[in-house]
C-alpha cells in the first residue's frame, strides 16, 4: 500500500527529476509578466498607504479578500473583519482630523507570480493623535495575495513580531 504522506515513494528518482525539471520550467514566468505583477503590487501597497493616511476605512477594507485572515505572532489568528472592526476608530480619527496616520512598507523577499504573491518585509505604522504621544510600530510581516477579477487582494497578513530600527534601515 502506497503512503499518503509520500506519494512519490513508488516513483523512481529519474522520473522525479524529470518531473521536477518540467514543473520548474513551466512555472518560470516571462520577465514581462513578473514585471507587470510587481508594478501592480507596488500600486497595491501604495493604495494601502494612501487609505491609512487619508483615513479611508472602506478603501482599506477593500485591499483584503473578504475571507482574509490576520495572524498575530504570539496572539493567534482572526478573521480580517474582526481586525478591521478594531482598527476602524483609528481610521475615523484620521479622516476627521483628530489624528495623523501613515504606513510604509519595505520588502525583504517578494515571490511574485501572475496571480499569486507572497511578500515578506517590515511595515512602519505611525499614529499622531491631536492629544497624546505619537505611536510608532515597526513590524515584521508576511502577506499572501491573489489576483482575482483584475484586482490584488490579501488573503493572509501575518504580523510576525516587532522589528528594530536597524532592521528597518537594512530593508530599505
Amino acid at each position: 500500500m502506497r503512503s499518503i504522506l509520500n506519494p512519490l515513494r513508488a516513483i523512481s528518482l529519474p522520473v522525479v527529476l524529470t518531473l521536477s525539471a518540467s514543473a520548474v520550467s513551466a512555472l518560470v514566468l516571462p520577465t514581462s509578466a513578473v514585471a507587470q505583477a510587481t508594478a501592480e503590487l507596488d500600486a497595491y501597497w501604495a493604495e494601502g498607504s494612501r487609505t491609512v493616511a487619508e483615513g479611508d476605512f472602506e478603501g482599506y477594507a477593500k485591499i483584503y479578500h473578504p475571507d482574509a485572515v490576520l495572524v498575530v505572532g504570539g496572539s493567534g489568528s482572526y478573521p480580517i473583519a474582526t481586525a478591521l472592526a478594531g482598527w476602524k476608530s483609528g481610521f475615523d480619527d484620521t479622516r476627521e482630523g483628530r489624528a495623523e496616520a501613515g504606513v510604509e512598507f519595505r520588502f525583504t523577499e517578494r515571490l511574485i507570480g501572475e496571480t499569486t504573491a507572497h511578500e515578506t518585509g517590515i511595515f512602519r505604522y505611525f499614529l499622531r493623535p491631536d492629544e497624546g504621544d505619537e505611536q510608532i510600530a515597526l513590524v515584521h510581516f508576511e502577506a499572501l495575495l491573489v489576483k482575482k477579477d483584475g484586482r490584488w487582494r490579501m488573503l493572509m497578513e501575518y504580523q510576525k513580531g516587532p522589528a528594530t530600527d536597524a532592521e528597518w534601515a537594512a530593508a530599505g
